[in-house]
């Protein structure tokens, strides 16, 4: 019987890059651009470098933490990328001032905020009535600190009681360290635990070898992914619930 249920976040529960045009509607870059247009201000506060030298270096290193995400799971902590964008252009700022790079990095997606898919609310909080919920979400550039904010402030943070995101736990989806993360926090076996998401790879193959069940989110956006391979799938959130009373009987 199924017991508990974990949300992937980023195009799960709210749609990733969704926030991108009201960025530009506010007159402001995308967020990659701006990353790297702050790295180039709080540099050249102390020696003068060129932009495209920033670029560079910041575009060198994106290619390394996808290649450690996605063949090590691993994701690099903001201040860990920033200063390796920092050491290419051989530039060292000061504590407090790479501190508050960090945050203006980290907190980008709190300024101008994704949107949260339709219904994901209402069924949220339909399932915390009879099951335990939890979270499990790579951080990226948004800290497990800036996700839980994204969700206290929907109204959504007080039906999870488990939160695994890779920035804390120091793995990411689908090492088998974030799903024994959630067993444990949340105190069931595998089998009594159904992981949501939209990454086949991550919220499908994962779980699966752990002996999971596992849903595929499509209701933003389908990847192409193999609908028969996850226990179910859904396109709205409204079949959500239906789905989960359906694994009882797997």
């Amino acid at each position: 019987m199924i017991k508990g249920i974990t949300f992937d976040l980023w195009d799960t529960v709210f749609i990733d890059d969704s926030d991108e045009p009201k960025r530009k509607a506010a007159g402001r870059p995308t967020k990659a651009v701006e990353r790297r247009l702050l790295v180039h201000q709080f540099v050249n506060q102390h020696q003068s470098v060129s932009q495209e030298k920033v670029n560079a270096a910041y575009d060198a290193q994106d290619a390394a933490f996808r290649k450690v995400w996605h063949e090590h799971h691993i994701t690099w902590k903001v201040k860990e990328r920033l200063e390796i964008v920092l050491k290419g252009i051989n530039v060292t700022l000061p504590s407090n001032e790479l501190d508050e790079l960090v945050k203006l990095h980290e907190e980008m997606e709190l300024e101008f905020r994704p949107n949260f898919i339709d219904g994901v609310h209402e069924a949220i909080k339909e399932l915390s009535k009879n099951y335990k919920l939890g979270v499990i979400s790579d951080a990226i550039f948004s800290p497990g600190r800036a996700l839980r904010k994204l969700l206290e402030d929907e109204g959504l943070l007080q039906y999870f009681s488990t939160f695994i995101f890779s920035d804390e736990v120091g793995c990411s989806k689908p090492a088998e360290c974030v799903f024994h993360a959630a067993k444990n926090n949340m105190g069931l076996e595998f089998n009594e635990i159904a992981h949501i998401g939209d990454r086949e790879h991550n919220d499908i193959l994962g779980p699966e070898k752990m002996g999971m069940h596992s849903i595929l989110c499509l209701a933003a956006l389908d990847r192409g992914s193999d609908r028969n391979r996850p226990d179910g799938y859904f396109e709205n959130y409204k079949e959500l619930p239906k789905l989960i009373e359906k694994l009882k009987d797997i």
